[in-house]
Parts: C-alpha cells; sequence; structure tokens
C-alpha cells in the first residue's frame, strides 16, 4: 500500500482523533469500512506494532486482532458512540507490550467506518510510570464527560471520573477508589449486576443497559441506568462502566403514572372543560355517574351531559364548590357536590355523588328516632344539637330540655361515687377519640338515678379539632345490680356470706403486693376438728348451721368480715397484719379456738366442735404466690392435726418437704410392687426350749430408686392411710406363703411363717378364702402360718377384729398378738380372742437386764400368757445378757439382731445356721 494511500486512508478521522493523535507520540491512525472489511492506517503503525513495514500480511494481520473487538462491538450495536480499549500483544522479539486503542463510528460519503487512533502504551507493564501514564490518557478521554464512568477490577474501584466523583456525592475520588463495587451496589441489584458481567467474557464485550439501585458515599440511594464493556487495566481483565442517574426521570414517570391513574380510577367524576364549557375530558368515574360514555360526553357542552346549566366561571367566584342536582342519561335524579379550579386552557369540574349520602341521612334519621339506645349529637362548641326519643326517655327530660345543653353541666358520677369533672364526650370532642361504654351514674331532674354505658364518636374524624360528636348510651341500670349480683354470688359463699377461696386469694395477692409494704401478713388456716362425725351423723342441715355459726364466730373475733374467708367444707381463712412476727397470731389462734369451742345448739342439741390451725407468716418482699401461700398454711394446719388436734401450728419449711415426701413416696408406692421395688425380708425365730430357730418372720422392705430403703414404719402408714394396703399386704402375704413353702421344701425344714396384718386387712370380708387358696396353690400346711395383729389394731374395732379372727381360725391359721402391751388391752379381752402367741413389744425387752422392775413386768406378762396356753415371743433381742435374762424366765421364743438380723430369702439358711449356734453357745 503507497504512504498517500495509507494518508488518504486516515483522512476520515475525525477533529478529535488527529489533534489527539497530533498530541501522543508514538501513535498511528486508523480506518475500517464496514460494507467489505476494507482495512487502512497511517504512517508509524508499522514501527508501533514493530512489524516490518516490507510485509504485507503480517501488519494488516495483527492490527485486525488488535481492533476485532471493538468491530464487534459496534457492528453489533453494543456500542453506539465512542469506545476505548487497551489490548496486550507480544512483539516479532518476544516483548509483551500494550496498545491503546480508541475509535467512533462515522459516515464517510455514504460508507459508515470505524475510526480511530492507536497509541502506544511505551513502558513495560511492570514499571511504575505505567499507572500515571493510564489514567492520565483516561483523564484525557473522558475527564469531561457529563456521565459518570469507573473502572474496577476483580471487584474494586480502580478510577473514577470526576462526573463519577458528583454522582456519589464523594469530595474525592479516593472515597471511591479502591473500595469494592459491593459497598456502592444496594444488596438486591448484586445477584442481577454479577450476572450481566459474567456473560462479558471477550474483550470490548458490551452489556445490555440495565437499571440499578446505587448506594452513594452519603448512604443516600439512587436509581442509575449502566452499561459495562470487558477491558483491561494493567494489562489484566477489567470493566469499564458509564452510569447515568435517572433517579428524577423514573420518578417523574412515576408521579405522570400515578396522576394518570388517580384520574382514571377516583370515584368522583373528573371533568376538563375550554373556556366556553366544551367537555375536553371525561373520567370513568364521569360515566359511571352520569351514564354517558367518554366518547359520548368530549366535544359537547357539560351542561347537557350533566343536565344542570354549569358555570365554572360563577363557581369560582363563590369560592369554587357548590351542591347542585344533576341528572342521570336516564333521567334519574343524582345528587352531587362540585368544585371548579381553572386551567391553562379551561376549566377542570370535580363532581362527588351525594346521592347516597343523601340516602343514608335520611335512612339514618329515621333509625335514629326508632332506637332504645339514647343518641345525642353535639356540636364543635360543646352544646346538645339533637336528641332522639330514646335519649329523652333515658334522661327522664323533654327534648327542648336537652337541646342546647352542655353534658358538663349534668350531674355525673363514677362508679365509686366520685362526681365526673367533665362529660364522658368531652375527650372526643377535644381530640376525636373515641370513648367506649364508659360507665357513669347521671341523677336526672327528678332525683332519681340511671346508670349509663356511654360510648362516643367523632363526626368529622378527619377534621381538626374540635369535633362534632355522636353520643350513644344505654340504661343499665337493672342489668348492672344483676350483675353486681353475679359478681358477689361469684366471690362470696351464699351458706355463711363470707368470701370465697377466690375471693381470699384475690385479697391474700392484693396485700402481698401492697406497694411499701413494711407489715408481715398472716394467714391462718383453720379446719373444724371432727366436723364430718357431726355432718354424717346428722345430717347436712346441721352441718351447715355449724358451718354458719362458724362464719359468724369468726366474723366476730375479726370485727370484721374482710379477714375472714371460707375456703371449702370446713375450712376457713383468716388474713391478719401482724406486729410482732407471730406471737401475736398465736394469741390470735388461742382466741379463736376458745371462742369456737363454745356449745353451739341446733335443734335442742349441743354440739361442740374444736379447730387445727396452721399459720403462715408472709414478709414483706416475699416470693410465693398467694396460691403458695394457702397451701403452706394447709400444711403447717395438717401438722396441728397430727400432733392431736385442737391445736395451732406454725409453718416452715420441713413441713413442706416432708408433706413433698409424702406425697412423692405414696404416689410412688402406687406402683412399687409392678416395679419390683418391694421385697420380703426374713428374720429367724428362736425356739428357746429346744435352742434351735422354728420360725421366721416375714418383714416388707421398700428400696425406693430414688430415696433408697424406706423404713416400714414410713411407708407402712402410707399404705393404710391411701388405702394400698390391701394391694400391698395381700402381696407380701402371698409372697411369704410361697418363697418359704418352696424353702421348706429345698430345705427339709419345718418352720413356720409369720406375717403381720394390717388393721385395714381385717376388715376385708374375702381375706379367709383369699389366704386358704394361696395355701392350698403352694402347699403350705395352715398350721405353718401364723398372722400377727397389732394390740392397737385390735382395739380400733374390736367386733371387726375378733369376727375376722375367729373366720381365720377356723381354716386352722395360728394368730398372735404383736406388741403386746402398746394397746392398752386386758386380758380378760385377749380370752375372747382365738389367740396362740403373743409377742412381748421391744419397749419391754430392752431394760430386763438392767431393771428388775423391767424384768418383773415382763415375768408377769409371761405368767399372765401361760396362764392361758399362750406362748411368749420376746421381740428385740439385742444382747447375750437379755438373751439369758429371757431364758431363765422361760420365754418360749425370741428374736432380735442379737440373734440374727432380717435378710433376703436368697440369704436365709445362712441366717438360720447362725441364730441357731448363737441359741444354743451364746
Amino acid at each position: 500500500m503507497a504512504e498517500s494511500d495509507r494518508l488518504d486512508g486516515a483522512s476520515g478521522l475525525d477533529e478529535e482523533l488527529r489533534d489527539l493523535a497530533c498530541e501522543v507520540n508514538r501513535a498511528a491512525a486508523w480506518s475500517y469500512r464496514f460494507s467489505d472489511g476494507d482495512l487502512r492506517w497511517s504512517a508509524g503503525m508499522a514501527g508501533l506494532l514493530q512489524v516490518d513495514e516490507g510485509d504485507a500480511d503480517e501488519l494488516p494481520r495483527r492490527l485486525r486482532e488488535l481492533i476485532a473487538p471493538l468491530v464487534h462491538s459496534a457492528r453489533t450495536g453494543q456500542a453506539d458512540g465512542s469506545q476505548s480499549v487497551e489490548e496486550p500483544f507480544h512483539t516479532p522479539s518476544g516483548e509483551r507490550r500494550t496498545i491503546f486503542l480508541r475509535c467512533c463510528t462515522t459516515l464517510h460519503g455514504s460508507e459508515q467506518r470505524l475510526v480511530g487512533i492507536a497509541v502506544d502504551v511505551a513502558y513495560p507493564l511492570s514499571e511504575e510510570g505505567h499507572d500515571t501514564d493510564v489514567a492520565d490518557r483516561y483523564r484525557r478521554l473522558i475527564e469531561l464527560n457529563p456521565d459518570a464512568v469507573c473502572v474496577h477490577q476483580d471487584g474494586v474501584t480502580v478510577y473514577v471520573n470526576p462526573a463519577g466523583v458528583r454522582m456519589m456525592n464523594a469530595s474525592s475520588p479516593e472515597e471511591i477508589v479502591g473500595h469494592p463495587i459491593t459497598e456502592f451496589v444496594a444488596e438486591h441489584a448484586q445477584p442481577e449486576l454479577f450476572s450481566r458481567l459474567s456473560v462479558a467474557n471477550d474483550p470490548g464485550t458490551t452489556t445490555d443497559p440495565a437499571e440499578a439501585e446505587m448506594i452513594r458515599v452519603d448512604g443516600s440511594r439512587m436509581l442509575v441506568e449502566s452499561i459495562a464493556v470487558r477491558t483491561s487495566w494493567h494489562g489484566r481483565p477489567a470493566f469499564q462502566v458509564i452510569l447515568r442517574d435517572v433517579t428524577a426521570q423514573r420518578e417523574a414517570e412515576a408521579a405522570l403514572r400515578y396522576q394518570a391513574a388517580l384520574v382514571e380510577n377516583v370515584s368522583n367524576a373528573i371533568i376538563a372543560t375550554t373556556w366556553h364549557g366544551v367537555v375536553t375530558s371525561w373520567n370513568p368515574a364521569a360515566e359511571t355517574i352520569y351514564g354517558y360514555s367518554s366518547a359520548q360526553a368530549r366535544g359537547r357542552p357539560v351542561s347537557e351531559v350533566v343536565g344542570s346549566t354549569i358555570d365554572p366561571a360563577a363557581l369560582l367566584t363563590v369560592g369554587g364548590t357548590v351542591e347542585a342536582k344533576h341528572r342521570h342519561a336516564d333521567g334519574s335524579p343524582v345528587q352531587v357536590r362540585i368544585s371548579a379550579a381553572e386551567m391553562s386552557d379551561g376549566y377542570v369540574l370535580v363532581c362527588t355523588d351525594e346521592t347516597a349520602r343523601r340516602r343514608a341521612e335520611r335512612h339514618y334519621a329515621t333509625v335514629v328516632s326508632l332506637l332504645d339506645e339514647g343518641v345525642l349529637v353535639i356540636d364543635e362548641g360543646g352544646k346538645v344539637v339533637m336528641a332522639n326519643p330514646a335519649a329523652t326517655s333515658i334522661l327522664g327530660a323533654r327534648e327542648e330540655d336537652i337541646v342546647g345543653t352542655r353534658p358538663e353541666s349534668w350531674a355525673t358520677f363514677d362508679e365509686d361515687g366520685n362526681r365526673l369533672p367533665q362529660a364522658p364526650s368531652l375527650r372526643t370532642r377535644l381530640t376525636g377519640e373515641p370513648e367506649t361504654r364508659r360507665v357513669a351514674r347521671l341523677v336526672r331532674s327528678d332525683r332519681s338515678s340511671v346508670w349509663l354505658a356511654i360510648s362516643a364518636r367523632s363526626l368529622t374524624a378527619d377534621d381538626s379539632p374540635p369535633h362534632r360528636t355522636l353520643v350513644s348510651f344505654s340504661d343499665i341500670t337493672e342489668p348492672r345490680a344483676f350483675r353486681k349480683r353475679l359478681e358477689r354470688e361469684a366471690t362470696h359463699d351464699p351458706l355463711t356470706g363470707l368470701a370465697n377461696r377466690t375471693m381470699v386469694l384475690r385479697r391474700l395477692q392484693a396485700a402481698m403486693r401492697e406497694p411499701d409494704r413494711t407489715v408481715t401478713t398472716g394467714v391462718m388456716f383453720i379446719d373444724l376438728d371432727k366436723f364430718k362425725i357431726i355432718n354424717d351423723s346428722l345430717g347436712h342441715v346441721v352441718g351447715d348451721e355449724v358451718l354458719r355459726v362458724t362464719g359468724e364466730r369468726l366474723r366476730a373475733v375479726m370485727h370484721s368480715a374482710e379477714q375472714v374467708g371460707r375456703h371449702g367444707g370446713d375450712e376457713f381463712v383468716v388474713l391478719v397484719n401482724d406486729e410482732d412476727g407471730g406471737p401475736s397470731l398465736r394469741d390470735l389462734a388461742g382466741a379463736i379456738r376458745r371462742r369456737l369451742t363454745e356449745p353451739i345448739t341446733v335443734e335442742g342439741r349441743q354440739l361442740h366442735v374444736d379447730a387445727s390451725i396452721g399459720i403462715v407468716l408472709v414478709p414483706p418482699g416475699d416470693p410465693r404466690t398467694a396460691e403458695d401461700v394457702l397451701r403452706d398454711a394447709d400444711v403447717a394446719m395438717y401438722e396441728a392435726k397430727t400432733r392431736g388436734r385442737g391445736r395451732a401450728a406454725f409453718f416452715d419449711v420441713q413441713l413442706r418437704e416432708r408433706l413433698q415426701r409424702y406425697l412423692e413416696l405414696e404416689q410412688d408406692l402406687r406402683s412399687a410392687v409392678d416395679r419390683g421395688e418391694l421385697w420380703l425380708a426374713y428374720q429367724p425365730i428362736v425356739n428357746l426350749h429346744a435352742n434351735r430357730v422354728s420360725g421366721v418372720e416375714a418383714l416388707l422392705r421398700w428400696t425406693h430408686p430414688v430415696h433408697g430403703q424406706v423404713s416400714p414404719e414410713e411407708f407402712i402408714s402410707l399404705a393404710e392411710e391411701s388405702d394400698l394396703i390391701h394391694h400391698i399386704g395381700w402381696w407380701a402375704l402371698s409372697t411369704a406363703i410361697e418363697q418359704l413353702a418352696d424353702f421348706r421344701k429345698r430345705y427339709g425344714l419345718d418352720l413356720r411363717v409369720k406375717a403381720n396384718l394390717s388393721v385395714r386387712q381385717l376388715e376385708d370380708p374375702g381375706l379367709p378364702e383369699t389366704v386358704d387358696e394361696a395355701l392350698r396353690t403352694s402347699g403350705l400346711s395352715a398350721k405353718s402360718l401364723s398372722l400377727e395383729i397389732t394390740e392397737s389394731a385390735l382395739m380400733h374395732d374390736p367386733v371387726t377384729a375378733t369376727r375376722m379372727l375367729r373366720e381365720l381360725r377356723r381354716y386352722g391359721i395360728r394368730l398372735a398378738i404383736d406388741d403386746f402391751g402398746t394397746g392398752y388391752s386386758s386380758l380378760a379381752q385377749l380370752l375372747r380372742l382365738p389367740l396362740d402367741s403373743l409377742k412381748i413389744d421391744r419397749s419391754f425387752i430392752d431394760g430386763i437386764a438392767r431393771s428388775h422392775d423391767a424384768e418383773a413386768l415382763v415375768n408377769s406378762i409371761m405368767a399372765m400368757a401361760h396362764a392361758v396356753d399362750l406362748a411368749v415371743i420376746a421381740e428385740g433381742v439385742e444382747t447375750a445378757e437379755q438373751l439369758e435374762v429371757l431364758r431363765r424366765l422361760g420365754c418360749d421364743q425370741a428374736q432380735g439382731f442379737y440373734l440374727a438380723r432380717p435378710v433376703p430369702i436368697e440369704d436365709l439358711a445362712a441366717t438360720i445356721d447362725l441364730a441357731d449356734r448363737r441359741t444354743r453357745f451364746g
């Protein structure tokens, strides 16, 4: 290609590129024709690319490779203005260099061309001056661009032009450069941003224009339209982004859309007219109100389509708003309120359809006059302007006596009897806030009273106060009196008139939570002793009278019904302030008991009751609830009963712990058999005449999974009180029979087994048959079984015990009295029973080796027993000396820890051998 051809080819460059090419050393111009791909360049291009000037193929090949991204972007429309790019390349000698290319699309004649310049980035990429040169070239090319331009690489901003600094509200580029781009892009817009960038892989590739929300340096937000071009920075891929703030543009567009939507969707007719009253705009609401479509209305006089004369100019002279009657297209009347405003080319009329409201007002007036509820309308100045018939009836006054008055002047009182300082409707009139069912008592002109439930609502809620107010009220005099009766019945005991449990708890809670309380509150839980006997034997009528008199006496002692309540049944509660922390409460408990023990005469009978009283002290700051305190008082009352009734006991934590343990053990005892926690221990009984073991006593044991070994004295009484004794007692008896029968067979021993019977078991009429069935099933003979009953159990119900023991003897079962000497029975009583032996209580055996009196007493018991052919067994033998005395006195049998301790059945054989040796050799 000739030199002139190259220069001519460069003649299509625009002025800017030529000027820039002249200013930059080692630069050359180039052009590319889209129609046929013709490529031309100016002198210096070969040197710039370090290609041999005479090589006709290498120079255009290299240049086409370098400008290919720019040609692609321009041809595909991705860049419709100027564009630039830095491209690395290798010289024929292998040196890596960078060339800066800038171009724009122009028309040369009828041909479309891409013209540009190529500038040598003369320094190696690693040299320190490179960043400065590149920045200088970018600033010269884009610093005057009115759009924001930035470059980011690896997600970090590396350049921003002055327009970008201003757009981001930054004071300098340093507030942007070096920061991650995610710092300036709203989080919700980031996924779309990275998605667009991820497809721009080739140099020169331009993303489609897109909108995104940006975050300025000061935290404010803006909406921008952005285009990103894949380029390079410092020889590595980067993105050049052009940003245009479109926030204001989008807001303006949204405002126009809103205004258009408002006109289209409001319920008021909006009609635009010329200065002469010809319709130019007719919205959908106008079509609905007047029955004409927009096409039918436009171009016609407005008075013609609304069915009435309208003069917008005259409307404006009287304030711009009037009410009028128009006509629908079908001739029906339409009541409207018209507002007029002046525009640049005519008038705009806003017509509000008031037809439905006017109809509703007429209906409202009719309904209000028929209501049973009183209705008043109070104007902004606080005067009554309307009263319906129900209001005059309820208030006991004529309408003319009510209208014009102020409710503040009426005599109204609250539920505590205090006169109201202002009318219930005043707050609504002054603030617009509603009042709902405010209860007040109004004194009528005839001095009678009526209770009202008053509500108030503003009739002009959207206006500034004071408000026109609607007041409604109903007469609740009778319902309120009925409710009061129900409330008293719900909180008071109908028999005694005292507060019931609900009210007691409420009063106690209030006393405990009283602010700044400094005095201890005392709670007394009172239970009448043996009231059940009176109630069951003499009937509920007598029992109710006893309870009523008890309530009166408690009220008299306390001098106030507020301090006394009935908890339920024969239980009462007294609340009192305690000044000295206990002694005064003990004195008060004594005074209560003295008053209650006075005879009560009912139906000619004199009845006597006493009370067990539990006392709890509640100091200031006590964290317990009222329910907790009553529970603790109940625990203390229970303790008073266990101490013998007719006394008072103060609560302490140990009481609660004992009760909790009691309840826990009672619950666990119910499943102890099924869980295998109960077992039998056997203690050998020695025949002192034969010097060998002749029997064993089966003793019930309980190994609790948490508490370990539980004392029989504790859990046996639990079983008797909770009626579990039948189940547990039968299990123990049948197990003892079965285990001993098997033991006798295994070891060939002729042993008797002794088992204890509870007093509750003696009440079971089926006991003899079940025992006989167990004996026959196991193969144990009846004479090998001895059932023991305590002397105290025998004295509990001698008739039932005697009958049951005789029935058991009929089956051949041996019988014995246990713990003899503790139940105050006489020998004459024992003679009436079919007994075989008696067991002297361990309390008598304990002192026989040290005391002649104890020895004489045991000797007397044995003499009486032997006189009626009863064998004597001494239990609780703890020493060799005790055993020797018993031998000398002629005791028949003995058992105790000295001879052998109770052991499980698997250890019984070895324990019997030990007892035999100790009996023979001491």
